[in-house]
């Protein structure tokens, strides 16, 4: 039987590759004619194969000079969620020259790594459906036109797991055990305590977290170790800032061996109340898209990967951070 996992791996890493002028024929090999992609801000939702090529890939293909997927972690499995399918998740980083501007991100003419968060739903071997929350943020910092405040966590490349078997993983035992651990930790991390930012259960000897975890956050937060790490570098900032925030509105949640995805698109309701990354509080209802990414072993979630659209969320909040970066000296 086709895994269609490495059916989904091996297209994504050859559609960046093929010459221009064999990429439609290419495309239309493994892409449903159907096919609609949501791409993070500014980008948005593309409708069919010619406006996936034409306003996502060749953007990608022409600034990004040599570009090359990197791929950190691969997986798939059945859906959990009510809307079904069957789903490859990804986490990989664009590899390439930024010679020219892409989005409007203006180049700094050196090595970018891209690091990008992706769920791909297959039909009969087609692709007929994808979400990708991009780090464009990332790539304003590493053209040196960063448009917020200095990280709250620490700025790095992310790392494919520790255990280094993440992309296509051959035993695929555990893909519901990972995802059961993963959906208990939400159902506690919803409520927490607002004088010490915890949740119950999330650690010790019964928690759902290594005490060892490792947190990998996007541009604009950064990565940290240790719940303490956590929550001083991520987790304070944010709720101080969103209070209210409700999160788990996921349209997809995936088990595979020791690893688990989970995306929302958005994920969360909440209303900006505090200053968060130099955005004063503007009492507006905003909404997050999220895509988390987890290692588990010996019962305990080990590693998190973390994607946000924080280009989406900064624009309901009426912040323009590509036109800001874009006004910086590098």
């Amino acid at each position: 039987m086709t895994d269609y996992r490495a059916v989904a791996h091996d297209f994504l890493n050859a559609l960046l590759r093929v010459p221009e002028s064999d990429l439609s024929a290419f495309a239309r090999k493994t892409l449903s004619p159907e096919t609609f992609w949501d791409v993070a801000f500014p980008v948005g939702r593309l409708h069919g194969i010619d406006a996936v090529l034409e306003e996502f890939i060749l953007p990608f293909r022409r600034a990004l000079h040599h570009v090359h997927r990197r791929d950190e972690l691969f997986i798939g499995g059945a859906n959990r969620r009510s809307y079904g399918g069957d789903w490859v998740a990804s986490i990989t980083h664009y590899v390439g020259n930024h010679a020219d501007a892409l989005f409007g991100i203006a180049p700094s003419d050196r090595l970018a790594f891209l690091r990008s968060g992706e769920f791909y739903r297959l039909e009969g071997g087609k692709i007929v459906e994808a979400k990708l929350i991009v780090d464009f943020l990332d790539l304003m910092r590493q053209a040196r036109r960063f448009p917020l405040p200095e990280m709250l966590g620490t700025e790095m490349l992310f790392p494919g797991p520790a255990s280094h078997d993440g992309v296509l993983p051959d035993d695929r035992q555990n893909g519901e055990a990972s995802l059961d651990i993963i959906e208990r930790m939400l159902a506690d991390l919803h409520t927490f305590d607002p004088s010490t930012f915890s949740s119950s259960a999330q650690t010790g000897d019964d928690g759902y977290w290594d005490e060892d975890m490792l947190w990998y956050g996007p541009a604009g937060i950064g990565s940290n170790f240790r719940w303490e790490g956590f929550v001083k570098d991520h987790r304070e900032a944010f709720l101080s800032a969103f209070p209210d925030r409700k999160g788990g509105n996921h349209y997809c949640r995936i088990g595979d061996g020791n690893f688990a995805a989970i995306s929302g698109w958005p994920s969360m309701t909440m209303t900006h109340q505090g200053d968060y990354l130099g955005a004063p509080a503007s009492g507006k209802a905003l909404t997050l898209r999220v895509m988390d990414f987890y290692r588990c072993a010996g019962g305990k979630i080990m590693e998190n990967w973390v994607f946000l659209d924080y280009l989406d969320l900064f624009d309901q909040m009426g912040i323009d951070l590509i036109a800001r970066s874009a006004q910086m000296n590098p």
